[in-house]
């Protein structure tokens, strides 16, 4: 049991699916896993461990935000031994031909965030995917014909704020923006840890354009199943 997370010894699989909307773990763990336990509800953050395709694997909430995704993630690993992680999100895209309901394979992540300084020596480094899981990823989203394209994302801190702080970054072939991919990148590299974020994209910030809440969770299940797939 660690500070943050309910669980005992051996209720967590090596492979963790997280998602910053525990809801959403548990509307995943509900459509798509069987024998469930539930491991977690400290904080709101729901956690299960099932079976998917003979596999076991766990799911867990932990809020949005890089702050918040580091808490969970670094307790994931040093207490409870986890391999590998993938994360399920949204983002917004800031490049006019990425479309809502688009699936991205987030490739490497920069950040504006002060927290990249105690991982990187400079702000203007990328934090990289696992490369292992990217290649699977490509791999399934072949076989279950779901297009997911491999890119580049930026997390930021703040969520509202003027458009035109994306400039340099839209220039920079940037295509997409969240909250928490870099962090998970960074904390898996220095722990040795293979992690890969998966994303829909729900809005695109210079279009205008977004999702309804019933095509959210729609195209959430063709995600999830890609992250189960190759967790």
């Amino acid at each position: 049991m660690s500070l943050h997370i309910n669980a005992a010894s051996g209720e967590i699989a090596e492979t963790v699916i997280i998602s910053g909307d525990p809801l959403r773990i548990k509307y995943i763990t509900d459509k798509m896993l069987s024998d469930v336990i539930c491991y977690n509800q400290w904080r709101g953050m729901l956690g299960f461990t099932g079976m998917y395709n003979g596999k076991k694997v766990s799911l867990l909430g932990t809020g949005m935000g890089i702050p918040s995704t580091a808490i969970y993630v670094h307790e994931l690993i040093h207490e409870y031994a986890v391999k590998r992680i993938i994360r399920l999100g949204t983002c917004g895209a800031i490049q006019t031909h990425l479309k809502p309901g688009d699936i991205i394979l987030a490739d490497a992540a920069y950040t504006d965030s002060n927290t990249q300084l105690l991982y990187h020596a400079t702000m203007d480094m990328a934090s990289a995917a696992s490369s292992t899981l990217l290649i699977r990823a490509k791999k399934a989203a072949d076989e279950l014909s779901i297009e997911a394209q491999p890119v580049s994302v930026f997390s930021t801190d703040t969520f509202y704020g003027d458009i035109s702080r994306w400039d340099g970054w839209i220039k920079r072939g940037l295509l997409a923006i969240d909250m928490e991919t870099s962090i998970l990148y960074s904390l898996a590299a220095k722990n040795d840890v293979e992690a890969l974020s998966v994303l829909m994209v729900s809005d695109n910030l210079l279009t205008g354009e977004s999702l309804s809440a019933k095509e959210r969770e729609e195209i959430g299940l063709h995600v999830s199943t890609l992250a189960l797939e190759i967790a």
